[in-house]
């Protein structure tokens, strides 16, 4: 029996190191990297609402 619980808690400790090896590849590799912010959007695209702002301002330039 105790080798069964040896097994078990050897493959939770192997899956678990895997798990947080994947997580790391796909964050990036470092935490503590500042990254800028994602643009999910045009109405979160910077220069999509200047674009805006400057036809809002001046109409017939387009």
């Amino acid at each position: 029996m105790l080798k069964v619980l040896l097994v078990v808690v050897l493959i939770a400790m192997v899956v678990w190191v895997l798990v947080r090896l994947a997580l790391r590849r796909i964050d990036g590799g470092g935490g503590s990297q500042a990254r800028p912010p994602r643009v999910v959007g045009p109405d979160d695209d910077p220069d999509f609402l200047r674009g805006l702002d400057r036809r809002r301002r001046d109409p017939e330039d387009d």
